[in-house]
C-alpha cells in the first residue's frame, strides 16, 4: 500500500513541478532584437539542505527566429506550461538603426510573492499572482561600424496582476487588490552577455531606470500593516567580464551590479539569493542562500565564477563560484548585518559539440540566518540544451526579474 502511496505522491510532485517551473522565467526586453535564430531549452533547481524555504527552479524554451514571414521581421518567443512571452520586431522599423516592436506576456503565478524574513519563509503572508501584459519597445543602435555595439533602449508596458490566496495564506491576511501597473523602463546597454550557461567571451556596461505606477495601491496585509506604493522607482548599473585564456582554457567570470530606489515596496524591491545563473538577465546571485531570500531597497553585488577544465576537451570541468553584497534592507524586511557572502562549487559537463551543458554543485551560505545560526547549505543543478547551436552578441535583457510563486505546487 505504501508503494502506491509513494508512487502517486511522485507523479503528483512532478506534475505539479512541469506547471510550476513558469513562475520564474526570465523574460524581459532585449535591448536590441536579437539578429541571431536560437531554440534552447533551459532549466535550473536549488535545493536548500536547512529550513523550509520556496521552491527555487526555471525551466523554459526560448525560440528567436530572424526574417519571420519577411526580412525586417523577428519572431520571439518563450515558451513554459503556464506562461506566454512573445515579441514581433520591425528591424529598421523606425530608422536604419532604430528597431521597435510589440510583445504579449501573460499566465500563471508570475506574479506571485513569497515572504521571508530573517531566514524564515513565511507562509501565511505569502500568497499567489497571476498577470497578462501588453507592451512597446524601441531599440537604436548609436554605432553599428563598431565591434561592440551600445544601445538605447525604451520599453513600456501594461501590466494587470490579478492576486489570490494559495492553501497557506492565513486567514486574517488581507492579499492586495488585483490592478494594473504601467511600467517604464530605459536605459543603455555597451556588449551584452548571451543566454548561455558560461559563455566563453563577453562583456557589458549598463545602466538603467524602471518606474512603475499603479492604479490599486495602498495598504494590505495583517490590519494593513504593509502598503503597495503608488509609484516606485528602480535604478541600477552592471559591470561585467567573461574571459577564456587559449590556452588553458580556464574561463573568470565577474559581475558587479549596484542599485537603488525610491519608495519600493515589497513587490517591487531588489531581491537577492539562490545560485540560478539564468532566471534572469540580472539574477542577484548569493550562493547558499534561500532564493530571493533578501529584499533590498539598495545593495551592491559582486558575483565571480571560475572553470577549470580537467580534461583537453573541456568536457569536464570544476566549477567555483562565490558572491558578496552590502544590502540596505528594505522597511519591514531587516535583518542583523549589511554584509553577506556565499560560496559554491561544482562539476560542470558538456558534450562534444557544446549543445549540452549539465552542472551540479553545492553552495555555502555563510552569513545566511537558520535556526541553529549562520550557515546554509545548498545543492543545484543546472541544465542547457542547444537545439540550434548558434553564437551571436547581442542577446540582452534589461531588468532584474522578480519572478516567484511556486513553493505550494511543489509539494507543499
Amino acid at each position: 500500500m505504501w508503494k502506491i502511496y509513494f508512487i502517486t505522491w511522485a507523479v503528483s510532485v512532478f506534475s505539479k513541478t512541469f506547471f510550476g517551473l513558469i513562475s520564474l522565467l526570465p523574460f524581459a526586453a532585449l535591448a536590441q532584437i536579437d539578429p541571431v535564430k536560437r531554440d534552447l531549452v533551459q532549466a535550473g533547481y536549488n535545493q536548500p539542505m536547512e529550513g523550509r524555504s520556496p521552491i527555487a527552479a526555471y525551466a523554459y524554451y526560448y525560440h528567436n527566429e530572424p526574417g519571420f514571414l519577411r526580412t525586417n521581421l523577428t519572431m520571439r518567443l518563450a515558451l513554459a506550461p503556464v506562461y506566454v512571452d512573445g515579441e514581433l520586431g520591425v528591424v529598421r522599423g523606425l530608422g536604419p538603426h532604430t528597431d521597435f516592436s510589440v510583445g504579449l506576456a501573460g499566465g500563471g503565478f508570475a506574479d506571485s510573492y513569497n515572504e521571508l524574513r530573517s531566514g524564515k519563509f513565511i507562509e501565511g503572508e505569502s500568497f499567489e499572482g497571476h498577470s497578462a501584459e501588453i507592451s512597446g519597445n524601441i531599440y537604436h543602435l548609436f554605432n553599428p561600424q563598431d565591434l561592440i555595439p551600445l544601445n538605447f533602449v525604451l520599453h513600456g508596458a501594461a501590466h494587470y496582476s490579478f492576486f489570490d490566496n494559495n492553501e497557506d495564506t492565513a486567514k486574517n491576511f488581507q492579499r492586495p487588490s488585483d490592478g494594473a501597473t504601467f511600467r517604464i523602463r530605459t536605459g543603455v546597454r555597451y556588449g551584452g552577455i548571451e543566454p548561455t550557461l558560461f559563455p566563453d567571451l563577453a562583456m557589458e556596461l549598463a545602466a538603467w531606470y524602471q518606474g512603475e505606477y499603479r492604479t490599486d495601491n495602498g495598504a494590505y496585509g495583517f490590519a494593513n500593516d504593509r502598503e503597495l506604493k503608488k509609484t516606485s522607482h528602480l535604478f541600477w548599473a552592471s559591470a561585467a567580464l567573461s574571459y577564456t585564456l587559449p590556452e588553458s582554457q580556464q574561463n573568470f567570470f565577474a559581475r558587479l551590479i549596484a542599485g537603488t530606489s525610491v519608495d519600493a515596496d515589497r513587490m517591487s524591491a531588489y531581491r537577492l539569493g539562490g545560485f540560478l545563473p539564468l532566471v534572469a538577465e540580472y539574477p542577484l546571485s548569493l550562493p547558499g542562500f534561500f532564493f530571493q531570500e533578501l529584499s533590498a531597497k539598495k545593495f551592491a553585488l559582486l558575483n565571480a565564477s571560475y572553470l577549470l577544465p580537467l580534461t583537453k576537451n573541456r568536457q569536464w570541468n570544476l566549477e567555483f563560484n562565490g558572491a558578496t553584497a552590502g544590502i540596505d534592507y528594505l522597511s519591514g524586511t531587516a535583518q542583523a548585518g549589511h554584509w553577506v557572502n556565499g560560496v559554491g562549487a561544482g562539476i560542470l559537463y558538456r558534450s562534444p559539440l557544446e549543445k549540452f551543458k549539465f552542472i551540479i554543485g553545492y553552495a555555502y551560505g555563510i552569513d545566511a540566518i537558520r535556526s541553529n545560526g549562520r550557515g546554509a547549505n545548498s545543492i543545484s543543478v543546472l541544465l542547457q540544451w542547444d537545439l540550434e547551436k548558434t553564437y551571436g552578441p547581442d542577446f540582452n535583457s534589461t531588468h532584474p526579474g522578480h519572478w516567484r510563486g511556486i513553493e505550494h505546487l511543489i509539494g507543499r
